[in-house]
């Protein structure tokens, strides 16, 4: 525990209030054994899975709660909200369920299959506005269109409703996990999850470890735990879009600064193959912010061996058209896909020579761009190598030095590497 104890803290009561309002259609999701991720850390490991709620996320049920608790003046107003995706479709069905009007503001970079859900979960019941390129940035414009309009503004995570609807998962863990629970594993965006679980973990499970855990690209609550008060993280990638938030919640910030035990971050490569991982070998299908509670156990793995250990799979709202972009993302962090320019000398034969005594038995070219200049010696391309194993990379390099291919390393180069991934 650290900081000042927060004002604000669920009680026990509200959180079981909020159970019986959200039981008119929220699913009980299964807590299910990982055969497989419990061999590999040599523990027992078992996942509750919020990606089978109806609407493929937890956030159904703040949303439902805060939705249910508005007066009949309230609801005649309509209400309005800002969402990266799973917090929207949680408001839309809300409002397609209790037929109340709703606006829903989601950044521009949502991927399509999210706005799609959003639409088909609302029906006419709701408008969504695509605006801004961040959470924030929908935020504060669904928050302004709310002042002029009075619509009552629905936030994802810093409302006491929100955070006592998702407190219902912890109620369901404790109930379904027949034993003490060791570790919890929870992603965090703006932290109402986590906040809810805390609340039921600490009065009815207080030995429970619960670890958070973020995108090291939107480190927000870890930056504001650091800090010892909550700031704007200005600069986040926006990749794991469900956990993408530039400032968590001041509602949120310090029941996570008292009661998380840890607060840990995960690249984004790693979320990656995380992703491949479970849709290959086990047949789940996640979103990266889904996956994240997932990604951090190797940071746990002395930690864990002999304990119980649950991890909250928050979603599965992925849209396959960014397969391509997470596949290669989880190579690059494995350091399997490395992108050069290579120096070609323009004769007949140099791309043979190149893929013959450059390359090894096992390298693969995933991408090339060369353009020939009749006027220079030697005319540059941009090739994608992906290896079979990391210590591939410097034979590799080698090779094309000692016969004049190499021209740069382009991987450690972020203002050139930006513009191919």
């Amino acid at each position: 525990m650290k900081g000042n104890k927060p004002e604000y803290f669920p009680v026990l009561e509200d959180v079981l209030q909020a159970a019986q309002i959200i039981s008119e259609i929220s699913e009980i999701t299964p807590l299910k054994d990982s055969i497989r991720l419990s061999k590999e850390f040599n523990c027992q490991i078992r996942l509750k899975r919020e990606d089978l709620q109806r609407v493929r996320s937890y956030k159904i049920r703040g949303a439902f709660n805060k939705i249910s608790s508005l007066t009949e003046e309230e609801r005649g107003k309509g209400v309005i909200c800002a969402s990266a995706g799973n917090h929207a479709q949680g408001v839309a069905f809300a409002c397609c369920h209790l037929k109340i009007k709703g606006t829903i503001y989601m950044p521009s970079v949502t991927p399509k299959q999210k706005v799609e859900q959003t639409k088909l979960f609302g029906g006419e019941w709701v408008e969504v506005v695509l605006q801004g390129d961040t959470f924030d940035d929908s935020s504060l414009a669904a928050k302004i269109h709310g002042d002029q309009t009075g619509k009552i503004f629905v936030h994802p995570f810093d409302d006491p409703k929100i955070i006592e609807g998702q407190a219902t998962v912890g109620l369901e863990l404790i109930e379904q996990a027949k034993k003490p629970i060791d570790y919890l594993f929870v992603c965090i965006g703006g932290g109402g999850l986590a906040s809810g679980l805390i609340s039921v973990f600490s009065q009815l499970s207080p030995n429970t470890k619960i670890i958070g855990v973020e995108p090291k690209g939107a480190p927000s609550m870890k930056s504001a735990i650091d800090s010892g008060a909550v700031i704007t993280v200005d600069n986040i990638d926006k990749f794991i879009d469900g956990a993408a938030v530039k400032r968590v919640g001041d509602l949120t910030f310090p029941i996570c600064n008292y009661y998380l035990d840890d607060m840990i971050t995960v690249d984004e490569g790693k979320v990656c193959q995380t992703i491949l991982d479970l849709y290959n070998r086990d047949a789940i299908v996640v979103e990266p912010a889904g996956a994240l509670s997932i990604a951090a156990l190797e940071k746990y793995k002395e930690e864990i061996v002999g304990k119980n250990v649950v991890c909250i799979i928050g979603g599965s709202n992925n849209d396959i058209t960014r397969t391509a972009e997470i596949k290669e993302r989880a190579l690059l962090y494995a350091k399997l896909k490395h992108y050069f320019i290579i120096r070609f000398p323009q004769r007949p034969g140099a791309l043979k020579e190149f893929v013959v005594d450059i390359l090894g038995e096992t390298d693969d070219i995933t991408h090339f761009e060369y353009s020939k200049k009749s006027s220079r010696e030697n005319a540059p391309a941009v090739v994608g190598i992906e290896l079979k194993h990391p210590d591939d990379l410097q034979p590799l390099i080698e090779r094309m030095k000692n016969n004049n291919f190499y021209g740069d390393y382009i991987n450690d180069k972020p203002d050139l590497f930006e513009y191919l991934v």
